[in-house]
């Protein structure tokens, strides 16, 4: 037989008119038949019979409703605690001052909270998912309008929709609902209090008044001055080298502050020390003699929103924070000549006491960002 008169796959061989070539198709792997095309058309109905998911097992209601109702009892539970944890215990012993406090608050008063969110959604969900009906709807679109006919159609639609949700006929869940609902409506009420109790003086003042009175008491000009991390005094032969910066405490802070308070005290008190070319620094009045040989001290806390100011450019002499990019000029008193800060960093009066770098007195101005009582 010639390759002329031999079948192809694909076709039902040879015809004259070719009417009927490529007519009967043989099937690649893989693709749909023929019959499952035609069933795919959208002429056809593939829509769910009617009745379909309208008639729930009572048995199975019951114990959704019963998990539903346990859930917003947790959720109820949990906004309680937050409210009782909030004016119990966050405000104990003068309020949540302190890192060690501050990661207290917010482990409970976050987990309470999140928790009462979290079992109200899971109530909600397993509500719409188990206890309604699962009918098709259709929602059509329509000019917005409010006239009297579509008014009635909302009421009527809303005292179904009421009615399908069993939210009338299921008591249970209606009052449990209300109930975890409650405390998250006084929440906000109850977070006014935040607003107190007053600081008073602890944020005007940081561990460096309180070791230099010490050290004062036992007959010294004032606290050296500690490297962090290391605990090392710091001689001015050991920072005389123009354009250095280094991170500095107290010393003694661990020694005589209680454990518990002992980062808080840190946080406040941590100070960079920079060394500036006496040739470009520019103490500002009555600070004349704050410095030593340009050895000057800035707060690390950033007047901002607190965050560590401890970047800094030899080149300019500009203290740079990373948060939010403010920017302090340290040859002229720490002034702020960029970004959001809105006062230069507290400057710490410095000395020299037997050849190691001393701090003289604490602060002349609260360090860190401002705050509404602060005046």
């Amino acid at each position: 037989m010639s390759d002329e008169n031999k079948d192809t796959p694909g076709s039902t061989g040879p015809d004259e008119d070719g009417a009927e070539r490529g007519a009967r198709r043989e099937r690649i792997v893989g693709t749909p038949s023929p019959a499952r095309d035609r069933a795919l058309l959208a002429e056809d109905d593939i829509s769910a019979p009617a009745g379909v998911g309208e008639q729930l097992d009572e048995a199975s209601m019951k114990r959704a409703e019963r998990i539903v109702a346990t859930l917003f009892l947790v959720a109820f539970a949990s906004s309680v605690a937050f409210i009782a944890y909030f004016i119990g215990w966050s405000g104990r012993d003068g309020g949540m001052h302190g890192v060690l406090r501050a990661r207290e608050s917010n482990f409970w008063l976050g987990g309470t909270m999140a928790l009462s969110f979290l079992a109200v959604a899971a109530g909600v969900t397993i509500w719409v998912r188990r206890l309604m009906t699962s009918k098709p709807i259709i929602q059509e679109r329509h000019e917005l309008a409010s006239d009297e006919e579509s008014r009635t159609a909302f009421a009527r639609d809303f005292m179904e929709g009421a009615d399908d949700s069993g939210i009338t006929k299921r008591p249970l869940l209606r009052r449990t609902l209300l109930l975890a609902a409650a405390p998250l409506g006084l929440a906000p009420l109850v977070l006014l209090r935040d607003l107190g109790p007053l600081p008073e003086k602890r944020l005007r003042h940081t561990y460096w008044g309180d070791a230099v009175k010490r050290a004062k008491s036992e007959g010294k000009k004032g606290v050296r001055l500690v490297v962090d991390g290391t605990d090392r005094p710091l001689r001015v032969s050991d920072f005389a080298s123009p354009g250095s910066m280094i991170t500095v405490l107290p010393e003694g802070i661990e020694e005589h502050v209680p454990e518990d308070d002992v980062l808080t005290q840190n946080a406040k008190a941590v100070t960079i020390l920079i060394n500036i070319p006496e040739d470009l620094f520019k103490p500002a009045e009555g600070r004349e003699n704050w410095h030593v040989n340009g050895i000057v001290a800035y707060s690390k806390v950033c007047t901002h929103v607190g965050c560590p100011a401890a970047l800094y450019e030899q080149t300019t002499h500009h203290i740079l924070c990373p948060c939010h990019q403010s920017t302090f000029d340290a040859t002229d008193a720490a002034k702020v000549i960029f970004g959001p800060a809105a006062r230069p960093l507290p400057q710490l009066p410095l000395s020299v006491e037997d050849g190691y770098i001393i701090a003289t007195s604490d602060y002349h101005e609260p360090v860190g960002p401002s705050f509404w009582e602060r005046g």
